[in-house]
């Protein structure tokens, strides 16, 4: 595991190949992917809690049905 030392080598290499302006893109960019990543996953589950009513809807109606 790196020291803090050697960390702040590779941050200041990292500002010098990419500039701060790059930098300050990619991490909004990265910002804006991971929201959109926990909306897919948020939206998905609210899917599947969805279908999930429906099937056991549609279950208890024909269990309904069944009944004499």
């Amino acid at each position: 595991m790196p020291g803090p030392t050697e960390l702040i080598i590779i941050l200041v290499i990292v500002l010098i190949v990419f500039g701060s302006k790059k930098l300050k893109n990619m991490g909004s960019d990265l910002g804006s992917a991971i929201r959109g990543f926990r909306t897919a996953v948020a939206d998905d589950d609210k899917t599947k809690s969805t279908e999930t009513t429906e099937s056991s809807e549609s279950v208890a109606k024909t269990h309904d049905k069944d009944q004499p």
